[in-house]
């Protein structure tokens, strides 16, 4: 028996799911919650073997709940369940640590074999998204690809834009990042928008490799 957590804050894609799991009985649902936060406290107590996970919900998305519980439940396996096909949202589920990335449009037939496989040990990602996460992640594997950025501009940098592309560079939300760095989601977002103009990169995934690849998210921004 496969024990499975749904997290989703819409009730009606929350009680579809239940039921198109309960009628299999391969699977039992330990309980279902409405964001990250209550996934965590429900993940304590019943301790599912996966998690299915909608990546958009208040108090805690699903991306930082998968971090949470990747780092301290490894063996919790988490599936993304969106109706986005959102590039920043790809990257970072799977650099946290999913298993499986599945629209919600899908079927019955590709929920149970998304469950079967990820249980299994293996990875399941939606045909739709597929191209665009083995093309993203293929382009990184190349040693001899970078982010080109307008290095003019890189020098004149202030530290607080510093700061902020690597907590981009590091995975973190823009609410994350207004809590880490004390600034309103606004500012955040207005400092976003202004570093994506001045490096002129498309948008904050290629940001977030151009951190990862010079080596921003390890620097000390704080002194």
């Amino acid at each position: 028996m496969i024990k499975i957590l749904i997290a989703d804050d819409q009730e009606l894609i929350k009680d579809s799911i239940k039921i198109i799991l309960e009628v299999n009985p391969k699977y039992t649902v330990t309980d279902t919650v409405k964001n990250g936060k209550e996934a965590l406290e429900s993940i304590k107590k019943n301790k599912p073997d996966i998690v299915l996970m909608d990546i958009r919900m208040p108090v805690m998305d699903g991306t930082v709940c998968t971090k949470h519980i990747k780092e301290k439940y490894p063996d919790i396996k988490v599936i993304i369940l969106t109706t986005f096909d959102d590039d920043d949202f790809i990257f970072s589920a799977l650099k946290y640590g999913a298993s499986g990335y599945l629209l919600k449009g899908a079927s019955p037939q590709e929920l149970y074999k998304a469950i079967d496989t990820v249980n299994a040990g293996g990875a399941m990602i939606n045909p739709n998204i597929a191209g665009k996460v083995f093309k993203l992640f293929s382009k990184m594997a190349q040693s001899n690809y970078a982010i080109s950025v307008n290095t003019n501009e890189v020098k004149n940098l202030s530290k607080s834009e510093w700061q902020v592309i690597q907590q981009v560079g590091l995975g973190r939300t823009n609410k994350e990042i207004a809590q880490k760095l004390f600034l309103s989601e606004g500012t955040v977002r207005n400092y976003i928008s202004k570093i994506l103009s001045c490096l002129q990169l498309r948008d904050r995934t290629q940001l977030a490799i151009w951190a990862v690849q010079k080596g921003v998210i390890n620097k000390d921004f704080d002194s």
